[in-house]
């Protein structure tokens, strides 16, 4: 609350119009919504008390005819205990008897027809004959009094009252807002009972009449209750009135609808109603939810013959249509203090506009130009006063600051683009001096390997002819071996080249030639087989690639041998190693070629990601870190690429080479240009 007076405070402080419609406005707005207030309040204070005050009334007469039905069946029975037919009968059963000794005078026929009778003449749901010891027969001090109200069992039911055991039963519905219940169906029954001694003068003394009206889905009872209660025409605006019984928390006979026909029998009153009338004993006179809607109700406890709280009785009045009247009622009084408003808003605004205008047009030129709409202006204004003519002079300003802005917005735009192209040749410049610092040291480097390396080859190239010579047709069985070992001094003798060269980025370094990437893969693994043997690799292919790929056979087979080797050691023994190809698809047309060798291994974290191609960098001890940056730098001297990435599905890494199907125009390797700028790299 004190956050939106803060607000219109502050919104007061920046607005004329509000400024001058406070000022008029302020004692309208602040007497009539008071008014308005207490109006509400003392309508809603009188109509919640004469809704009480009648729904009170409307339990009263319910209670009265309740009990005027209970008194009925007890006077029913008695008349029917005391009546001379039943003398009469119990007379003709006796005499049966004694000619029929195997009967019993309570099952004759004809008493038992005469008691159908006059159940049904009494318009109970059953009126039988008892010893005065059987377990229905009520307490000594009940006996010889009215009827009172009772909860039998389901086997107490079938037993006294065989067939009602089946309509008592109620299957419990979920029901907002009532006590937690694990009980699925009700299946003891609530009954009005009458229990009369016979006679001691009777024919057949020690008899009991039972005379008994079952209260679970009685509808009939309800229905005339609810009528008596609220006959046609006696709740104003379309309410309905409705009345239930309840058996603990359970309607068992009510006119409350679900939806359509259908009874709200089976649903469950709400646990405040229950603690309030059932444990505490008292009379609820509120609002309540009543399965689906709101009623005005009222509940009172019902009492078995021990004084124990079995059950309720209810009456309520539908709240919506009387809850619409009051709402309407406020509604129009609301409209017309609104008219009131809303007429005298007018004719301040009218008033106020001249005033208010010129201000107005200046906040929101002002606004538009801190959008950065620069051609904003006041414009002609009606209003020729003090107001105007400054409106006029803001907008001869905003003319000049706009000029004055456009030509420095000029002079900043052409000192940028000279010092944007003064900064560009200094970084070329810059980054040409680094790299040709570098290539020159890699090329000393390079250099000095290859002069090195060249000795030792010269040695076993020389041996090796020797050995050929000495063991002349002995050498035969090795011929294989020896024509390897050849191939790799050829091999070596390329590597050192190729090292020589890459001080010089720009030479080719070998004649191209149209390539099957699955056939490079064949002879490659030829050359790393042992190495998958050692480390028990399964090696799994997917050769899909169809495109011939423009490039140098033994540079080729030295990057995939390369890769092979990295991912051979990375992955754990007994790992599976995979190998695939495809075409190289560019805008809807293949271009080439690629190449994917897929590890188990632990994969590349952030940093090895960074530094992987630099020369010189490597994760084992024994490496010389060189292998990967040379691979990169043969790929990309024929346009390609080589990627490496993480796998998605599980630990590992994937090393992806690129190679187009035409030859490229070579480029230096981005790579080769990089050497470790820091300390131990």
């Amino acid at each position: 609350m004190i956050a939106i007076v803060q607000r219109w405070r502050e919104r007061l402080g920046r607005s004329v119009r509000l400024k001058l419609l406070a000022i008029a406005l302020a004692p309208l707005l602040i007497a009539l919504p008071l008014l308005l207030l207490a109006l509400s309040a003392w309508t809603d204070f009188a109509y919640d008390r004469l809704l009480h005050t009648k729904v009170r009334a409307d339990l009263a007469v319910a209670r009265g005819y309740f009990g005027q039905v209970l008194a009925e069946v007890g006077a029913g029975t008695r008349a029917a205990a005391i009546s001379h037919a039943l003398h009469e009968r119990l007379r003709t059963a006796r005499a049966r008897q004694s000619r029929e000794p195997r009967g019993a005078p309570l099952d004759d026929p004809a008493l038992l027809d005469w008691l159908e009778r006059e159940r049904a003449r009494l318009g109970l749901d059953f009126l039988v004959l008892r010893p005065i010891h059987d377990s229905m027969a009520a307490p000594a001090q009940t006996l010889d009094s009215a009827a009172r109200l009772v909860v039998w069992s389901a086997a107490q039911l079938e037993t006294h009252a065989p067939g009602l055991a089946a309509r008592a039963a109620i299957p419990l519905m979920p029901t907002r807002n009532a006590a937690p219940t694990d009980r699925t169906i009700e299946d003891r029954a609530m009954l009005m009972l009458a229990s009369m001694p016979v006679p001691p003068d009777a024919p057949v003394p020690g008899l009991v009449l039972h005379g008994g009206l079952l209260l679970n889905h009685n509808l009939d009872l309800i229905d005339h209750i609810n009528r008596i209660v609220y006959p046609e025409g006696a709740l104003p605006f379309g309410s309905q009135g409705t009345a239930t019984l309840f058996l603990d928390d359970v309607r068992i006979s009510t006119n409350v609808r679900l939806f359509g026909d259908r009874r709200a029998i089976g649903t469950r009153v709400s646990q405040a109603v229950r603690d309030a009338v059932l444990e505490q004993g008292q009379t609820w006179l509120d609002r309540a939810f009543v399965v689906n809607d709101w009623y005005v109700s009222a509940y009172e406890p019902l009492h078995d013959a021990s004084g124990h709280r079995i059950g309720m009785l209810y009456v309520g009045i539908l709240e919506a249509p009387l809850r619409w009247v009051r709402l309407g009622v406020l509604i129009g009084t609301a409209a017309l203090f609104a008219a009131v408003m809303v007429a005298t808003v007018a004719w301040s605004l009218r008033w106020a506009r001249a005033l208010i205008q010129p201000v107005e047009r200046m906040h929101a030129t002002m606004r538009r130009i801190e959008e950065g709409d620069t051609t904003a202006r006041v414009g002609p204004l009606p209003s020729q006063d003090e107001l105007g003519t400054l409106a006029q002079h803001l907008d001869r300003l905003l003319d000049v600051i706009a000029d004055n802005t456009q030509r420095l917005r000029s002079w900043g735009e052409t000192l940028d683009r000279e010092v944007a192209e003064r900064t560009r040749e200094l970084r070329l410049a810059q980054q040409q001096l680094v790299k040709s610092e570098k290539l020159a040291a890699i090329g000393q480097l390079t250099a000095s390997v290859a002069h090195e390396i060249n000795n030792p080859i010269a040695v076993i190239q020389g041996n090796l002819d020797l050995i050929r010579e000495t063991l002349g047709p002995a050498a035969d069985p090795v011929k294989a071996e020896m024509a390897l070992l050849d191939a790799q001094i050829e091999r070596m003798r390329l590597i050192v080249t190729r090292l020589l060269q890459y001080a010089r980025p720009t030479e080719f370094a070998g004649y191209v030639e149209p390539l099957t990437l699955s056939s490079v893969v064949d002879d490659c693994l030829v050359l790393v087989a042992h190495l998958v043997q050692q480390r028990q690799l399964v090696v799994t292919r997917d050769d899909r690639a169809n495109v011939r790929v423009a490039c140098n056979r033994q540079e080729l087979q030295q990057v995939v041998i390369n890769l092979l080797v990295n991912a051979i050691q990375a992955s754990p023994a007994s790992g599976r190693l995979e190998l695939k190809t495809g075409d190289w698809i560019e805008n809807g047309r293949p271009v080439g070629a690629w190449l994917a060798v897929i590890d188990e291994g632990p994969g590349l974290d952030a940093t090895v990601r960074e530094r992987l191609f630099r020369p010189f960098f490597t994760t084992k001890p024994e490496g010389n870190g060189l292998g990967l940056w040379i691979s990169l730098g043969l790929v990309e001297r024929y346009g390609g690429r080589l990627e490496a990435d993480n796998r998605t599905d599980r630990s590992g890494a994937i090393f992806r080479v690129w190679l187009y199907s035409e030859p490229q125009e070579p480029t230096p390797a981005a790579g080769s240009a990089e050497l470790p700028t820091e300390p131990g790299a």
